[in-house]
This record gives structure tokens, C-alpha cells and sequence, in this order.
């Protein structure tokens, strides 16, 4: 009788095995991601069988091992496998990643350049999310605004993130997020020491954004410049200067901003935006975008 160990397949055969499905299943992944897959609506076990050149029974298999992971999803009525919403969370992670990876540097040098607290942020389910922060050497509290979910359209940051969509996109978000006043995950601080619970304060009546008129003339004057400016819209006595970043395809994927008290700030604003908006431009050019994607529109 051979030994035990003698008898089970080694580390490398088993590894070669699983690699060997690995590879297969991200195959019929990449096919359900292509572009024949989008333009149809999905793909089935036939054409599946027939790309990869596997049985049916297998590609089923496969896919429904993928389905119930989440890495695919089939319609009940075509029968149609298409790519699961666990591929675009995933995705989604991994950039966020990526952003905070890549634009911890970016901050760091804002913060060099203008002595004032950087941030960081994208747009999460309608509002800005701060993924990260540097702060200002002038700046004697511990905690950033990283993990704080802030309401967009009072701050300069939440207003680049918007500014390339069209009017119907815009509006669309409008009425549902343009009265968000909310301020999520600032647990660090409690409502005494924390002087950013005055964002539930409604804006003065000199805002540059009190309607959704204001704020699509405010998205034209971030198209022309490359930058946005608020002063004492989402805090009082503080100004914030953003800038877009983008991504390879050119698409605005995140925003930079610096912020600061206005008696700092106020004879700065031009040079802050001029380093922030070549802070941006950077970034962008490190997730693959070319110097015309990073550029401001002029439209």
C-alpha cells in the first residue's frame, strides 16, 4: 500500500490545476466584459462553448460558479450571462486604491507648497467622499476629514466632481442631492470641537450656489477656469480651492482641494489655484491621462 503522501497529488500539480481554472474563468469573464457582450445584452452557453472552445456543460458549470460568487450574472428571461456587480465593486476598490496610492505624494507636495491642509476626494453615492488628507502644519487637531461624507454642492470639491456632466445629468442629481446638508463618519470630533458641524448652517445669500441655476452657471465658470472656489460656503471664514483629476479615458474621477482660514488665504486664491490645478494635472498624468484630458475645457 503507498504511502499517504505518495498517493495525493503534489503542491505544484494541484496549483498548475487550479491556475488551469483560474484562467478559464477569467477567459469567459474577459469575453462577458467585451464588447460583443455589451452590444448584445449578454452572452449565452452556446456562443460561450463556441468562443472558448469547451463543452457546454463545463462553461455552465463554470458560469454558474461565477454567478453564485457574484462574478456574474444571468437574465432569467434570455438566459444570458453578463459581468456581476461584484466585478464593478471590486473594480471600484481597487481605483480607490490606486487614487489614495498615487495621490498620497500629490497631497504631501500641496502641503509643502501652500502650508495648508490638502484633501483628496471622489463622488460616492452623491456626495463627496474624502478617501484621503495631509494637514496643514498649521493645523493642531489629529484627525482628517478622510472617511467623511460631505453634501457636494456646498463645497468646491463636490462641484468639480460635477462639472463635465451634461445639463440633464446635472439636473437629474440636483434634485435629488442639491439640499443634502448631511456631514457622515466625523466620529473623531463631538459637536463642540468640531467647528465643521457648521456646514448644517444654510449658505448666506452671497453663495455662488443657492439654486440649480446658480450652481450651472457656477459648472460653466469650472469649465472655463479648471478650478473651483468657494469662500465661506461650507465653513464659515474658510476658503477651499479644487481641482479635477482625471483618468485615462479623460473622465473626471476625483478632486483635489486645499482649504484654509481666510485670513490666510484671501491674497492667495489665484497662486493656490495655479498649484492646485498643476497638482491635479499630475495626477492625472500618473492614472494614464494625456496633457488635453488635463487640461480645463474651454466649452
Amino acid at each position: 500500500m503507498p504511502h499517504a503522501l505518495e498517493s495525493a497529488p503534489s503542491v505544484a500539480a494541484a496549483g498548475r490545476k487550479n491556475s488551469a481554472g483560474l484562467g478559464r474563468d477569467i477567459e469567459l469573464l474577459e469575453l462577458l466584459a467585451g464588447e460583443a457582450s455589451a452590444r448584445a445584452g449578454g452572452m449565452g452557453v452556446t456562443e460561450l462553448a463556441r468562443l472558448t472552445g469547451r463543452s457546454k456543460t463545463v462553461v455552465s458549470r463554470a458560469l454558474s460558479t461565477l454567478a453564485a460568487a457574484g462574478l456574474a450574472s444571468r437574465d432569467p428571461d434570455s438566459g444570458r450571462y453578463a459581468v456581476g456587480p461584484r466585478i464593478f465593486a471590486l473594480a471600484a476598490r481597487t481605483a480607490e486604491a490606486q487614487l489614495v496610492r498615487l495621490g498620497r505624494p500629490v497631497l504631501r507636495g500641496l502641503v509643502r507648497a501652500t502650508h495648508e491642509t490638502s484633501h483628496l476626494c471622489v463622488l460616492a453615492h452623491g456626495n463627496v467622499l474624502t478617501l484621503a488628507s495631509e494637514l496643514s502644519p498649521h493645523e493642531l487637531r489629529s484627525a482628517g476629514w478622510e472617511g467623511v461624507t460631505t453634501a457636494a454642492w456646498r463645497t468646491s470639491s463636490g462641484r468639480v466632481l460635477v462639472s463635465e456632466w451634461d445639463e440633464g445629468s446635472l439636473r437629474a442629481w440636483y434634485d435629488e442631492h442639491g439640499r443634502d446638508e448631511t456631514v457622515i463618519g466625523r466620529e473623531a470630533f463631538d459637536r463642540e470641537s468640531n467647528p465643521f458641524f457648521l456646514l448644517e448652517t444654510p449658505p448666506s445669500a452671497d453663495a455662488r450656489v443657492l439654486d440649480y441655476d446658480s450652481l450651472w452657471e457656477e459648472v460653466g465658470r469650472i469649465r472655463r477656469n479648471g478650478y473651483a472656489v468657494i469662500e465661506g460656503e461650507f465653513e464659515a471664514g474658510v476658503i477651499g480651492v479644487s481641482s479635477p483629476v482625471h483618468d485615462h479615458t479623460g473622465r473626471i474621477v476625483a478632486a483635489l482641494n486645499v482649504s484654509g482660514p481666510q485670513e490666510r488665504l484671501g491674497e492667495r486664491v489665484d497662486a493656490l489655484a495655479t498649484i492646485v490645478r498643476q497638482a491635479g494635472a499630475a495626477l492625472s498624468r500618473s492614472l494614464g491621462a494625456g496633457a488635453s484630458s488635463a487640461a480645463p475645457s474651454t466649452g
